[in-house]
């Protein structure tokens, strides 16, 4: 696969834009980039950057069907970020009212890692890089 680059962005469906535009941009505090209203999909996408590089792709469209996250479903898992504190960062999630999983150590790494969800109960780690 040696024509791969990078990976170069994820793209998230939400059911309502307006709580995960707050969830993404105000919470998980990712830069809004550009944000386009698509009259012909009733749709908006709203893209993200992560210390400016572009990671993120957030849409809306009328009704999606909602996708399973519990119990675990065939398919893409999560998202990840790596983090240089996990504890700092379940300190600042909880302090903007997030719910956080408790704190874990990857077996085989021995690094620490920790889950919150979306407004649509997507699954996002904090991996301690």
């Amino acid at each position: 696969m040696g024509y791969i680059k990078k990976i170069h962005h994820i793209a998230v469906i939400c059911s309502d834009y307006e709580r995960s535009k707050a969830f993404y941009t105000e919470v998980l505090e990712l830069e809004i980039v550009r944000e386009v209203y698509r009259e012909q999909r009733d749709s908006y996408k709203l893209d993200l950057a992560l210390h400016g590089a572009y990671v993120l792709e957030l849409f809306s469209f009328p009704s999606p069907p909602p996708r399973p996250s519990h119990p675990e479903a065939a398919g893409l898992r999560h998202l990840a970020f790596a983090v240089d504190n996990v504890e700092a960062v379940v300190a600042s999630l909880q302090k903007k009212g997030i719910a956080v999983e408790p704190v874990r150590v990857d077996e085989f790494t021995g690094k620490q890692f920790t889950f919150i969800a979306d407004p649509d109960g997507l699954p996002i780690e904090f991996y301690r890089d």
